[in-house]
């Protein structure tokens, strides 16, 4: 049996969860990149590299993901959304690569658009 129009988000919206789902890969590919450039010594890269975007996905999971134990309302989980994907932009653009931070930057701020002026959960 299908299940009725309303709970299908439209093909626009589907996409863009899609790139809201990518964009938060990015995310913790950037921290485990970053947490690789900062380390002063091998050992404290691997460190870093494995540990930053361990606790961001778990901060992601424990706050922001939509079956969240602790979902936080808004604006909280905007903050706290924001506070992660900065720490890699900033990141990214202090370990060298400044382009990707701002492409990450620029995705990420018109997707945040899209999905909210839309009202879609993400």
């Amino acid at each position: 049996m299908s299940q009725p129009a309303a709970e299908h988000p439209s093909p626009f919206i589907a996409v863009n969860l899609g790139i809201r789902f990518l964009l938060e890969l990015a995310m913790l590919v950037a921290l485990g990149w970053i947490g690789g450039e900062i380390g002063s010594s091998w050992p404290v890269s691997v460190l870093l590299a494995i540990s930053l975007p361990v606790l961001a996905a778990v901060v992601w999971g424990m706050f922001i993901a939509p079956k969240a134990p602790r979902r936080l309302a808004d604006p909280a989980k905007l903050v706290v959304e924001l506070v992660l994907f900065a720490a890699a932009v900033v990141g990214l653009a202090l370990v060298g690569h400044p382009v990707l931070a701002a492409v990450l930057a620029v995705v990420l701020v018109v997707n945040i658009a899209v999905l909210r002026l839309a009202h879609a959960e993400h």
